[in-house]
């Protein structure tokens, strides 16, 4: 999409997330594998458009960095402004600040945010995979919402409540404060292996500090890089959060422009009813100075539209609030669900009751997936599905298994097919403009073991290389698949809970087997494997029971025809036996004696009542000095729910608090009250007799696990603790092993220091040498022990200068590590090995160079990789 009267860049129409960098007053793409990383002195433009219940949402954001120029934000929101009319209009703008982004813009990076000094005036570029030559401290902060700030490489950046990342490149050292939640150190842990497994390929090693008296290995590391530390470290930092009371002040404003002076009139306080904004004008909807809203009229002047971000930014100033405070511009007819629950009322087009029934007694009422013409994609994209439905779906596919550590082809003839207990390598190929894209997905089961993810991650970095650097990665945790996922595998798509595909399996399956199927067409189904047990079962869904002598097709009251013929698809998948079509309520006896006898099942009045456009919201509950605070999860999932956490889950007909079994015990006791004080506050004046459900960790009744997609009702016994998480990080005889590299490193800086002096080295040696950590490879620590001031004295190596030893050879320390930028002239990159020394080449390799040239080539690739020389 061009628009030919602004300066707008070519932009896809697709689903999913794009970002723009401002450069030079111009938007610029910034890399997928970058997502999640903003420079502080830069503005960024989001683009996300998602699939809902009613077509597509698309929401648009500029995010401020606190360095960024005037200039940088003033082009940023002139693009928002611009890009807002060339998609018609629909889409919700936000205005976003660093360090304080709105719960949406934070739902997109799950695995937390990193802000990077620096910007594009400072020449930083965004890095791509793989970089180590990195020497920083992120500071990590959040439970549900992670953010990482880069501050000063010093002790006196740290305190005891925080996360503290100190990243070397090959290593990554994560300093857990002693006042941290198990949650935040589990959030911490998640963003040091995204760091380690998108920025590195899985190449770095991750180390822990739980305790600084039992880590001595790796305190000893962080005092070689930060120093001694002198003093107490400081108190936690409390989070400076808005309280609901706060949130609850809701108040409209009606705007607009008399004699060149903005007027802005106030027009009601809570509860606000809908019919306050008229067509005509725009309004502000302010909320409680937590958060601007800017509504504009459809009939309203195209000058008021362009002037909302300004009005709203003037409004802020006028009031005193923060320059922080976020601000969301909606448009008449596409308004938000967070803005529609802020009034009593709301009535959709064609919809007589408003945030209440709709015309759907007698049925159960579910949000209908949508069917929509694939080949239709491109002429109307607002039909596109989820996230990555980048075309129709008809491209060709490979698929391969990690299999000790390698990949291992798939047979065509199971694609589709993935086993909980396995890692997969997904490669999608097609064409667009008569030329070829790729995305790689790298699906991840649960049940897989870290070495498996690891050699997934770097699998995926090889495949990758192999077409050009250009496909797009994507990590598709299980039960997370993404749209175009599901679409590419044509409605055949199976995953089976645990267990492996490979020939050779270690446990027998099970005998009985219970698959919900999901989906109305080939492009949008998915077979969950769920226990086998009657609580499974869904009167929404279609179930296949499988046993040794029959395969049952179960048919829920709410499902529709078109559920029913998909399921039919996968039932011819997941088993050979006959298969016998039964409806809800006509079960036969050999039916319930299968799944262990009957049991209540999600089916109840609660669920045939549910409104269709109300979007179920889950929050995060505190009490942090008598202060009511919730933080909302966006696109929440099971797993959001920590052990350590009070969550409320709010359904508009009833409330429920989920209570975690390592919560706080304040937290317990007051949740209750919390609940009451939520509906009490609620904006939209809720009926304070709605139904409070507490639910306990590990005793959810199946009113609560119905809002939840694929609930494992094993996690908490079965799903990794972070204890678990962190003695699963596999080998760390890398991290000690530093420890020698850098005490060399010390020990090279004194010499190299001396001969300086004595003027038999370049003046920069000591500099030069500084990098060394940076650029070391994990694996050629072992070997650090020869980097001592006798191998590598004044008269010999004295630094890793560009002049070679000899006719085309060079010291280890040029080639080892190097860019093609960073090589001597005439240097072949692909055969760095070749310059090296003899006795170098034998003393990195253990073998002679006729040796290493006898083996196979991917076996000389694998050792160059090893050491540094690929």
């Amino acid at each position: 999409m061009t628009d030919g009267d602004t300066n707008l860049p070519t932009i896809e129409r697709k689903l999913g997330l794009q970002i723009w960098g401002i450069e030079n007053m111009k938007m610029v793409p910034v890399p997928e594998k970058a997502y999640g990383t903003f420079f502080e002195g830069d503005c960024y433009i989001i683009l996300h458009a998602k699939r809902t219940s009613r077509g597509s949402a698309v929401d648009l954001h500029y995010w401020i960095g606190r360095d960024s120029s005037q200039d940088e934000q003033g082009a940023a929101a002139m693009y928002v402004t611009q890009l807002d009319t060339a998609l018609g209009g629909s889409p919700v703008q936000h205005r976003e600040v660093q360090g304080h982004e709105s719960e949406t813009f934070q739902s997109y990076f799950r695995n937390g945010i990193i802000y990077k000094k620096g910007g594009v005036a400072s020449g930083f570029k965004h890095v791509e995979t793989n970089m180590y030559n990195i020497k920083r401290l992120l500071h990590v902060k959040g439970k549900k919402h992670v953010s990482a700030t880069e501050v000063a490489l010093s002790w006196d950046s740290f305190n005891k409540g925080d996360v503290f990342l100190l990243d070397l490149g090959k290593v990554l050292i994560q300093w857990n404060g002693p006042s941290c939640s198990i949650a935040e150190k589990s959030r911490g842990l998640a963003l040091a292996r995204s760091i380690r497994d998108s920025e590195r390929g899985g190449r770095a090693q991750i180390g822990i500090i739980d305790s600084e008296r039992d880590s001595p290995d790796l305190m000893q590391i962080m005092r070689m890089v930060l120093g001694e530390r002198r003093g107490e470290l400081r108190d936690a930092i409390p989070d400076t959060k808005a309280d609901e009371l706060q949130k609850a002040n809701v108040r409209l404003y009606h705007v607009y422009e008399k004699d060149n002076d903005l007027v802005v009139q106030e027009v009601a306080t809570r509860p606000l009813t809908q019919d306050l904004l008229q067509h005509e004008d725009c309004y502000i909807l302010d909320q409680g100075g937590f958060k601007i809203y800017v509504w504009r009229g459809k009939a309203s002047s195209p000058e008021e539209k362009k002037a909302a971000f300004t009005r709203a930014v003037g409004f802020i100033q006028a009031k005193g609030y923060p320059s922080s405070t976020n601000v969301e511009v909606i448009n008449d007819g596409a308004e938000s669900a967070m803005f529609k629950q802020l009034f009593q009322r709301w009535t959709e087009k064609n919809e007589t009751q408003g945030l209440g029934k709709v015309h759907t007694t007698g049925k159960i009422a579910k949000v209908e997936q949508v069917k929509f013409d694939t080949t239709q994609l491109h002429a109307r994209p607002e039909l596109a599905a989820e996230q990555r439905m980048v075309d129709d779906a008809s491209g060709e596919i490979e698929v391969w298994r990690i299999e000790d550590l390698q990949m291992q082809p798939v047979n065509p003839r199971t694609y589709g097919q993935f086993y909980g207990g396995d890692c997969y390598l997904v490669l999608y190929t097609y064409l667009r403009s008569g030329r070829p894209h790729y995305v790689l997905y790298m699906w991840q089961g649960r049940h897989a073991s870290v070495d498996e993810i690891t050699a997934c991650a770097l699998n995926a970095i090889e495949l990758d290389k192999k077409y050009g650097d250009e496909a797009v990665q994507v990590r598709v945790t299980m039960g997370k698949e993404p749209r175009h996922f599901l679409a590419i595998f044509k409605g055949k798509l199976v995953i089976y809970e645990g267990g492996t595909s490979r020939a050779q399996k270690s446990t027998p399956e099970p005998a009985i087997r219970l698959f919900q199927v999901r989906g109305t067409d080939e492009v949008n189904t998915k077979a969950t494997e769920v226990p086998a047990r009657a609580s499974s079962l869904n009167s929404n869904d279609v179930f296949l029971l499988t046993t040794s002598q029959v395969c049952y097709l179960w048919c829920g009251k709410g499902c529709s025809g078109d559920e029913r013929e998909m399921a039919k698809m996968v039932a011819d998948i997941v088993s050979r036996r006959d298969r016998h079509t039964i409806l809800e309520g006509q079960e036969p006896a050999e039916f319930w004696e299968a799944l262990g006898g009957k049991a209540p099942y999600a089916s109840e009045k609660r669920f045939q009542e549910q409104i269709t456009h109300y979007q179920p919201r889950l929050f995060e509950c505190s009490n942090q000095m008598g202060r009511f605070i919730m933080t909302e999860v966006v696109g929440f999932c099971q797993e959001d729910l920590d052990e350590d956490d009070v969550m409320l889950l709010d359904t508009w007909e009833e409330i429920f608090l989920w209570v975690g079994k390592a919560s706080n015990a304040q937290e317990r006791n007051e949740a209750i009250a919390s609940a009451k004080e939520y509906l009490k506050t609620h904006p939209a004046g809720r009926d304070l007799a709605t139904p409070i459900i507490l639910v306990k960790q590990g005793y959810e009744p199946l009113n609560f696990t119905g809002w939840f997609n694929a609930w494992d009702p094993y996690k908490w016994s079965d799903g990794k603790s972070y204890e678990e998480m962190k003695n699963s990080l596999g080998d760390v005889s890398a991290i000690s092993e530093i420890k020698v590299d850098l005490n060399n490193l010390s020990l090279n800086k004194r010499t190299l220091s001396t001969s300086s002096l004595a003027g038999s080295g370049p003046a920069s040696a000591s500099s030069e040498y500084k990098s060394h950590l940076s650029h070391s490879d994990s694996n050629s620590y072992s070997n650090s022990s020869n980097y001592n001031s006798n191998n590598y004295n004044s008269n010999s190596h004295s630094s890793p200068t560009m002049v070679p030893n000899g006719e085309g050879i060079y010291s280890r320390e040029v080639l080892m590590n190097r860019t093609v930028d960073e090589l001597p002239e005439g240097v072949d990159p692909t055969k760095k090995e070749c310059y090296l020394s003899d006795a170098d080449f034998h003393d990195i390799f253990g073998k002679s160079k006729d040796e290493f040239y006898q083996m196979p080539k991917w076996k000389q690739q694998n050792e160059k990789k090893q050491f540094g020389l690929f």
